[in-house]
C-alpha cells in the first residue's frame, strides 16, 4: 500500500509536469487551473490502474499449490467505470497441499482456504467438504473427530451444485 501511495504522488508530479511542458509549448496559453487538473487526473488514473492490477499481482505471488477458486468482482456508484469493467476486490484460494482425508471417510475432505481482500488482511480457514452430500462446513474449536473419521459438532451448510469451493475440494486427488 505504501508503494501505491508513492506511485500516486509521483504520478501527480508527472501529470503536473506534462501540463507545464504543454503550457511552455503553447506559449503559456493554458489556464492556471490546468496544472492541478493534470495532477489530479494523473492521480485518478494511477489509483484506478492499481485497483485493477491488484488481483493479478496478488495471484502471481501465491505459493505453489494455491489455486484461486472464487473471485468477487466489485461495481459501485462512486466508481462508474466499474459498471463497464468490474474489478476483482477479493478472492478465495485453496491450498491443494493441505488436503487431509480419513481412509474410512474418503468423501470427507479437509482443506485450508485463504481469503484475500483488497483492503483487508489475509485470513486462513480450515473447511471440511462432504463430496457425497454436497455440503461444506468451516471447522471451529468445537468440532471433534473420532477414530472412524466421523465428525461431531459440525454445522454443515448445503451448497448449490455449482459451488466453486466444494467443486475444487472434490476435484483434488487423494494420495495415500
Amino acid at each position: 500500500m505504501f508503494y501505491e501511495i508513492v506511485a500516486t504522488l509521483v504520478s501527480a508530479f508527472v501529470g503536473a509536469g506534462l501540463v507545464l511542458a504543454l503550457n511552455k509549448l503553447t506559449g503559456g496559453r493554458l489556464p492556471k487551473w490546468a496544472m492541478p487538473v493534470g495532477a489530479g487526473l494523473a492521480m485518478i488514473v494511477t489509483t484506478v490502474a492499481t485497483e485493477y492490477a491488484w488481483y493479478d499481482r496478488t495471484k502471481e505471488i501465491l505459493p505453489e499449490g494455491m489455486t484461486v477458486v472464487m473471485e468477487v468482482e466489485n461495481k459501485s456508484l462512486y466508481r462508474p467505470w466499474t459498471y463497464v469493467v468490474p474489478f476483482v476486490e477479493r478472492f478465495v484460494a485453496l491450498d491443494e497441499q493441505s488436503l487431509r482425508t480419513h481412509q474410512a471417510q474418503p468423501a470427507l475432505r479437509m482443506v485450508d482456504l485463504l481469503f484475500m481482500g483488497r483492503w483487508s488482511a489475509p485470513e486462513r480457514m480450515v473447511v471440511l467438504g462432504n463430496c457425497d452430500t454436497g455440503q461444506r462446513a468451516p471447522l471451529i474449536d468445537a468440532v471433534e473427530f473420532d477414530a472412524s473419521g466421523q465428525v461431531k459438532g459440525v454445522d454443515w451448510v448445503k451448497v448449490p451444485e455449482d459451488d466453486a469451493i466444494l467443486a475444487a475440494i472434490c476435484k483434488l486427488e487423494v494420495t495415500s
